[in-house]
């Protein structure tokens, strides 16, 4: 092969969209599972997730060229190491987003308004959609839902390290701002019985939050609110987590000064990322385009919240590194 066609097959490479779509179909039909579950056959398939014999098996040609089936005869399916990897329930929250019926694709979508996210620095969700990720969010129950569900994913890996890593033993209240369900706040007061807290977050998450903070004993509440309005005052540590990377530099500062408002002044505000990294993101220049084509965010190194904590009147006193690239970053009044 020489260079030119070398050059021409990556290319194509990289610009198939067929391959992503095909795979989220799959997962929407539920393939792994079935072909798990021994219905190994084309027709068998078909007749198991309603679908058009001759379109399936077209889809499944190529998912096989692809690698995420095998097929050890014609028309006889198997698992690979990918599909495998699909089924594992670690993967839980990628095998959801990956659903082409469910709102991961949605969001996804947002990368179609890529060009304009590039020219203008804003999220591109509103020019593919009607309107931008946070009203459809508050509109669209099942995009909330999923959304919701995994904020909380990532907070059930960080939250157990901000409770052992964070001294709290001085701490009576915390408030974690918009902290969707509670699932980091739970984490902190399960490992510290004397403290008590609160969620913020928008009044449309109530319902999901006072469910999971029903079993912390009433040492939690939710607030109906937004954290770009005056917060909650009366508590010593305020939190924002894998907030403010969902946010433009203008927005963050915002947020960063509510805290700054309502945080007493012996308290702290403690602002909690995974930062990019070999062990947090292998292609994290990816998760930096998704942030800006989808909310107009933004990754972040921690000399970049210092920056964005000043002119809101917070100075950083400590920072505390945990494991894969998970950091807290601890501010006070200045």
């Amino acid at each position: 092969m020489t260079s030119d066609s070398s050059g021409t097959a990556a290319l194509a490479a990289l610009v198939d969209l067929a391959t992503p779509f095909a795979v989220r179909t799959a997962v929407a039909l539920r393939l792994p599972e079935l072909v798990r579950d021994g219905h190994t056959t084309t027709a068998a398939l078909a007749q198991a997730c309603g679908a058009d014999r001759d379109a399936l098996a077209r889809l499944l040609r190529h998912l096989v060229a692809v690698g995420l089936f095998a097929e050890q005869a014609p028309g006889e399916h198997a698992l690979t190491p990918v599909s495998r990897a699909l089924l594992d329930e670690s993967n839980a929250l990628l095998r959801s987003w990956l659903d082409a019926g469910g709102p991961g694709l949605k969001m996804d979508l947002a990368y179609s308004g890529m060009l304009h996210a590039v020219r203008t620095g804003r999220s591109a969700y509103g020019v593919v959609h009607g309107k931008d990720f946070w009203s459809d969010y508050r509109d669209d129950e099942a995009l909330r839902v999923f959304f919701g569900a995994t904020m909380a994913g990532f907070a059930w890996q960080t939250g157990p390290e901000v409770a052992a890593r964070y001294d709290w033993s001085s701490v009576s209240s915390v408030v974690d701002v918009g902290g969707g369900t509670g699932a980091l706040l739970g984490a902190v007061l399960t490992e510290h019985p004397h403290l008590t807290g609160a969620v913020l977050d928008l009044p449309e998450v109530r319902p999901e939050a006072e469910e999971f903070l029903a079993d912390l004993g009433g040492r939690a509440k939710f607030v109906g609110g937004s954290f770009l309005d005056p917060l909650p005052t009366g508590y010593d540590v305020l939190i924002v987590s894998r907030v403010l990377t969902d946010w433009p530099d203008e927005d963050a500062t915002r947020i960063l000064r509510r805290c700054a408002e309502a945080v007493p002044d012996e308290g702290r505000v403690l602002v909690v990322e995974v930062l990019a990294g070999e062990e947090h993101a292998k292609n994290n220049s990816s998760f930096d385009l998704q942030s800006l084509t989808l909310l107009g965010g933004r990754e972040r190194r921690p000399e970049d919240f210092d920056a964005l904590a000043a002119p809101a009147g917070l100075v950083r006193r400590a920072r505390i590194d945990g494991p894969n690239g998970l950091v807290v970053l601890e501010y006070a009044r200045g």
